[in-house]
C-alpha cells in the first residue's frame, strides 16, 4: 500500500501489537516525507493495530494432537478434513472442528456400482438359462417369469443378498441419488389383483429389501446431517413417502 521502507517501518512498529508515541513520530515523519495525508495515514495505522490485536485473541483454528489427521485420506472409520488436517468419523458429510463441507470430495457413486453389481447377477440368469436350453431364445425373460410364479430363485436371492449388504453411501449427493432411484423401487406395484401380474410380482419381490435399504440410508442420513436443514427436508420427503418415521 506504501512505500517499501515505510511498510517496513509499520510492520516493526506492530510487531508486539502496541503503538508507542515515540513510533508514531518516527511514522508520521516518514509518512508526511512521502506526501501521504497524515489524518488517513493515522486511520490506517490504527486499523492495522486492531487487526493485528484482535489476531492474537483470535488465533486460526489449530487441530488439537488428537485430532490430527494421518498422512492417508482414510483411516480405519475416520477421514482426513482437507480444510484443516482434523480427523472425521467417515459417515459426516461435514468437519466439527472448521465446519467445512465434504459435498465435492471424491463421490463414490455408489448406485452405480450397485447397479454393476445387479446387472452382473442378471447376466447369470441369462447364461444359465442359455446353459440349460441353448436352443431358447427367451433367456432370462422366461427365467423371471418363472420366478415370479415359484418364488425368488438363485439369481433373484443372490440381488436381493447384494442389494442388502451393500454399504450405505456416505456423501451427501450419494445419499440423495441412492433414495431418488430406490424410492420406485421400494414401493409395491398394482392393487390386490393386479400385483398378481408377473411383471409386478417380479418388481414387488425386491420391494422389501429395496425398503430395508432406503431406511437405513435416511437414518444415516438423519444422523450426519441432522445441522443441515435443507438436506433434511429432502431425506424427510423419501421417509414420508416411503412411510419410515
Amino acid at each position: 500500500m506504501y512505500d517499501k521502507k515505510l511498510e517496513s517501518l509499520i510492520e516493526a512498529a506492530l510487531i508486539d501489537g502496541q503503538l508507542t508515541d515515540k513510533e508514531k513520530q518516527v511514522l508520521f515523519k516518514k509518512a508526511e516525507t512521502l506526501g501521504i495525508d497524515l489524518d488517513e495515514f493515522e486511520m490506517v495505522l490504527d486499523a492495522r493495530l486492531y487487526k493485528k490485536n484482535q489476531a492474537k485473541v483470535s488465533p486460526p483454528p489449530t487441530p488439537s494432537p488428537e485430532l490430527e489427521a494421518p498422512a492417508s485420506d482414510k483411516y480405519g472409520d475416520v477421514k482426513k478434513c482437507p480444510s484443516c488436517g482434523a480427523m472425521v468419523e467417515s459417515f459426516k458429510t461435514n468437519c466439527g472442528y472448521c465446519d467445512h463441507s465434504f459435498v465435492n470430495i471424491e463421490a463414490n457413486s455408489s448406485i452405480e456400482l450397485l447397479f454393476e453389481m445387479l446387472n452382473e447377477a442378471e447376466d447369470m440368469r441369462v447364461m444359465e438359462r442359455h446353459s440349460a436350453n441353448p436352443f431358447s431364445a427367451l433367456g432370462g425373460a422366461m427365467s423371471a417369469s418363472f420366478s415370479s410364479i415359484t418364488g425368488p430363485g438363485k439369481v433373484d436371492r443372490k440381488k436381493m443378498a447384494i442389494i442388502a449388504n451393500f454399504p450405505v453411501p456416505t456423501t451427501k449427493e450419494d445419499m440423495l441419488e441412492f433414495l431418488s432411484l430406490a424410492l420406485p423401487r421400494a414401493q409395491k406395484k398394482g392393487n390386490f389383483i393386479t400385483a398378481q401380474q408377473p411383471e409386478n410380482k417380479i418388481h414387488n419381490t425386491f420391494v422389501n429389501v429395496w425398503h430395508s435399504k432406503c431406511e437405513q440410508i435416511i437414518m444415516k442420513a438423519r444422523f450426519s446431517m441432522k445441522n443441515d436443514k435443507n438436506i433434511l427436508e429432502e431425506i424427510n420427503y423419501y421417509a414420508s413417502t416411503l412411510k419410515i418415521r
